[in-house]
């Protein structure tokens, strides 16, 4: 039934470790936890943390950062696009739709 103890969950029972949306803001922001740390950047999020909403989704809070940490975020992920659209394209799986468009 519905109205059984055991299926009602309010705030002093509740727990986000009871959140799949937890986990997910957790291992996302492990991952780029580690990826900011490989690019030398892991003091330029030090707001960086997992959360969850009020709905129990998970949210991946990255704070507020200086305009150069912006601008170098910018330019690697421009690097990394690049990386990947030429890898696509020597291998021959870049689509004809990007190919028609560089004409």
């Amino acid at each position: 039934m519905r109205d059984d103890a055991t299926d009602r969950h309010d705030a002093a029972t509740w727990s986000p470790l009871d959140s799949d949306g937890w986990y997910a803001a957790r291992n996302a922001t492990t991952a780029l936890r580690d990826a900011l740390i490989r690019a030398g950047m892991e003091k330029d999020f030090p707001y960086l943390r997992a959360d969850l909403n009020a709905f129990g989704h998970g949210l991946v809070e990255l704070g507020r950062v200086s305009p150069a940490t912006a601008e170098r975020v910018a330019e690697l992920l421009r690097l990394a696009l690049a990386s990947g659209l030429q890898r696509l394209e020597e291998s021959g799986e870049a689509s004809t739709e990007h190919r028609a468009g560089e004409d």
